[in-house]
């Protein structure tokens, strides 16, 4: 049995060795500058783009190899719901103090989401100490 043993040992340590050198982690071959120490020299370029592209374009929006960025459009040619994206929405416990019945639908389903969502980590706290 003892010599099982060393067999499967002698076995994991070749096959771990030949592991460690197949998938063994190399770097890219690229000369250093002399002297460069990561200073401020090797910083990022401040963008040379002109205030005018940058006002009138989304700069960065394109993902596709070729195009070019989206041009800037005026408010009137969103939809309206894209202003109302950012707008505060009640917490939970706002919810909580209004009068039921008279809540908009937008603000009940809101509530019923997160009355439900604290339900859920309450029994799971509970759960967890017990």
């Amino acid at each position: 049995m003892a010599m099982n043993h060393v067999r499967l040992v002698s076995r994991n340590l070749i096959t771990k060795e030949a592991f460690g050198v197949s998938f063994q982690r190399t770097f890219a071959t690229g000369k250093a500058k002399k002297g460069s120490k990561g200073g401020a020299a090797d910083a990022p370029k401040a963008s040379s783009l002109s205030k005018e592209v940058k006002a009138s374009t989304v700069v960065g929006a394109n993902i596709l190899k070729e195009g070019t960025d989206p041009k800037i459009q005026p408010d009137s040619e969103y939809p309206d719901w894209l202003w109302h994206l950012l707008d505060k929405r009640p917490a939970l416990s706002e919810l909580r103090r209004k009068d039921i019945n008279k809540l908009p639908y937008e603000d009940l389903k809101r509530f019923v989401k997160l009355d439900n969502r604290a339900r859920i980590k309450e029994n799971n706290s509970l759960k967890s100490k017990n």
